[in-house]
């Protein structure tokens, strides 16, 4: 159903699957569950945002890996767009 309020780029689609959020050349890491995802970006549910950075890899079990920058967040979700 058309949402004119919704502002993605693309439909999002409720998921439920592990991943992980890598940074600092990956030597940091922190698990997340990813609650929706589309072709241009992901709401990832963690523990808490505290020391995500902004731009990060997002590994997505059986999806690959994909650069994420986070363009919204609270204490335990953020949205991530997908960038090349």
């Amino acid at each position: 159903m058309f949402d004119p309020t919704e502002n993605r780029a693309a439909v999002r689609h409720k998921t439920l699957k592990g991943g992980r959020i890598i940074f600092n050349a990956g030597r940091s890491t922190i698990d997340c569950t990813v609650r929706n995802l589309s072709s241009k970006g992901a709401r990832l549910g963690v523990a808490s945002v505290v020391g995500i950075p902004n731009t990060f890899d997002l590994s997505v079990h059986g999806d690959g890996v994909q650069a994420c920058r986070v363009v919204w967040r609270s204490l335990k979700e953020l949205g991530a767009e997908f960038v090349s």
